[in-house]
């Protein structure tokens, strides 16, 4: 849904390409199976012999990339950035990829994530005379690739990044190579795909499906890949790694069809689903999902507590965005434009409803009060992460804890206020089973930030 009524939005997919003869038709099919990760903005850099160019755009990978503009995007390889805006800027500025010329060469940068020491870096390099045009991190890494005294730029790239905190993914194109990196914590994704001898990298896999390519790994956490047209290289920049992968990816952000450090989404969120039934069983008529990352784990309740599975709510997928009416009242009948409940389906029965998360309360308030309106005559809910209850440092849109309705208040306080019969969430502990790696960034549930929290907000 829109992030108006989500209230949670991640920062970007990226996508990159080397070795073929249409790589910017690539890129932009690679772009539209990652459009969930960013909506406001898509932009490429295309490799054409020496020269780099560039297009960006806003809206959808459909909207920044008409026909006529890929016609002119020729070359054999390419970079691509969908975009969600996490400081609410939505001018062309702020679409990436960055494209940096230097006196005999050029580079563009793709970033996915949050540097947390970003401020200070921008700082000290100001301080050494190096002028900065925007707020990117990508920016930063540039002049941090420049300043150093390193001979090649491989050597360059990894003295920067051992500079840089937080989560991130990097792709760098230039004019003979692409390059990707990820953090030390992996808490961002990054996957390696092969189509026949042309290598890919993306955000996730389900790029790879649209383009019928072949999943090879992911980038592993503190890893450097190096793909030319000598094949692939790995390197590793840090000497410490662990692993610490954002749950929200699993929770919410990734389509249920990818596979991240080996899980497969959907299979994920389909093990929430039958824990919460074992934490928390709820006897019912139905199992109802809030449409669409709610779908895989109430499947995963239905089946484990053998109460039938259904479609309770419909989602419009064509509404129009909210926030620009200008009526508390005008706002509630955008909520109804944009999810509308079945009747025959809910009315005069028991509903348990699930959802991903509870950010703010009021998505879920309006939610169950559709299905109440509806006849239904109970709404249990289950909510497929644990209590949101600290803001987020490394590219999630929870910016401060005092804008989550489960920092100030008790679940029983959430259940009366969101106006459902009970509230469950799953465990921490839980979440962890059902994903089943071997770590799991989890700070906006707990308050452990595995890469430090310099510019998180506590209040």
């Amino acid at each position: 849904m829109p992030s108006e009524i989500r209230g949670i939005n991640e920062a970007c997919g990226l996508f990159g390409v080397w070795g073929h003869s249409e790589a910017a038709q690539m890129a932009y099919y690679g772009l539209h199976a990652l459009q969930h990760r960013g909506q406001d903005g898509a932009g490429m850099v295309v490799k054409n012999n020496g020269t780099l160019i560039r297009h960006r755009g806003p809206g959808l990978a459909a909207d920044a990339f008409p026909k006529e503009v890929l016609d002119k995007l020729t070359g054999t390889a390419a970079a691509g950035h969908v975009r969600y805006a996490l400081s609410g800027v939505h001018s062309q500025d702020g679409y990436q990829p960055r494209l940096f010329h230097f006196e005999n060469s050029s580079m563009a940068i793709c970033h996915n994530g949050s540097l947390i020491n970003s401020e200070k870096l921008r700082h000290d390099l100001e301080e050494d005379g190096s002028i900065f045009q925007t707020s990117s991190d990508a920016e930063t890494l540039a002049h941090l690739i420049r300043k150093s005294k390193e001979k090649k730029l491989l050597e360059k790239l990894k003295a920067a990044l051992r500079q840089i905190k937080g989560s991130f993914t990097f792709l760098i194109l230039t004019q003979k190579k692409m390059i990707a990196a990820r953090d030390p914590m992996g808490i961002r994704p990054l996957v390696i795909g092969l189509l026949g001898d042309v290598y890919m990298v993306a955000s996730e896999t389900c790029a790879f499906d649209t383009l019928g390519a072949r999943y090879v790994r992911d980038v592993a956490p503190g890893e450097i890949v190096i793909i030319d047209d000598d094949g692939l290289q790995s390197e590793f920049y840090a000497d410490k790694t662990s692993f610490a992968a954002c749950a929200m990816e699993f929770v919410y952000f990734a389509r249920p069809d990818s596979d991240i450090d080996g899980v497969n989404v959907h299979s994920s969120r389909k093990n929430v689903g039958r824990i919460l039934a074992v934490e928390s069983p709820t006897k019912a008529d139905v199992v109802v999902p809030v449409p669409d990352s709610g779908i895989s784990a109430a499947i995963g309740y239905a089946e484990a507590m053998n109460i039938p599975y259904e479609i309770g709510l419909i989602k419009n997928r064509y509404a129009v965005r909210t926030f620009i009416t200008p009526s508390q009242e005008l706002r509630e009948q955008g909520v109804k434009m944009k999810l509308s409940a079945v009747r025959s389906i809910v009315q005069d029965k028991s509903v348990v409803l699930v959802d991903d998360s509870i950010v703010r309360g009021t998505t879920s308030k309006r939610i169950v009060t559709l299905l109440k309106e509806a006849g239904a005559k109970e709404v249990h809910m289950k909510v497929a992460s644990p209590r949101l209850t600290h803001a987020c440092c490394y590219g999630v849109d929870l910016h401060t804890t005092k804008e989550l309705i489960a920092h100030s208040k008790t679940t029983e306080e959430i259940c009366n206020i969101i106006g459902a019969d009970s509230l469950s969430y799953i465990s921490e502990e839980g979440l962890n089973r059902a994903v089943g790696l071997p770590g799991l960034c989890m700070a906006c549930f707990t308050g452990d930030y595995p890469a430090g929290n310099s510019f998180c907000h506590f209040w």
